[in-house]
């Protein structure tokens, strides 16, 4: 026996249910709240039995990535444990061309100042990112950036960052 009714199937039973009640039971529908909600349910019906089934995504044409695919790592040498985590989403660092990175601060650590050869496209996720830019160590200089927020580092600048 198939696990699955086949199309047919199931649109002969929904004639029958349908044309099994009562006409003053479907007159009715409308004047209760369950029948406000039912109604649109009832008349899409057909279109999602008729619809074709969903199909798995060319990887040839679309990539995804879950979040609990991530395999974060220390972000720095030398860091301490718990400070910052990196994972690489697409492209590397050290190879020409675009490349994604997401970057975990832990609260409370900050980065020492430093420079990157090319411009930093940054996008905060969630949380406060606190940055500064400049050769001196200043913490309380820092500015908050909050979730949704988009950041540019120039290339060769001096960047400092906080959590």
């Amino acid at each position: 026996m198939p696990l699955v009714t086949p199309l047919n199937a199931k649109l002969q039973d929904l004639a029958r249910t349908l044309s099994s009640a009562l006409d003053a039971e479907l007159a009715d529908i409308g004047a209760t709240r369950r029948g406000l909600i039912l109604a649109p349910l009832l008349a899409a019906l057909p279109a999602a039995l008729l619809a074709d089934p969903a199909h798995a995504i060319d990887p040839n044409e679309t990539q995804v990535t879950l979040p609990d695919q991530y395999q974060w790592k220390p972000g720095l040498p030398g860091a301490p444990a718990q400070s910052v985590e990196t994972v690489p989403v697409f492209g590397a660092t050290d190879k020409p061309g675009l490349y994604v990175v997401l970057i975990k601060w832990h609260p409370g650590f900050m980065s020492a100042p430093h420079t990157y050869v090319t411009d930093r496209l940054c996008f905060v996720i969630s949380g406060t990112w606190w940055v500064n830019s400049g050769e001196t160590f200043e913490p309380e200089n820092t500015v908050p950036v909050p979730a949704g927020s988009f950041v540019r580092r120039v290339r060769l600048a001096t960047a400092r960052q906080f959590a």
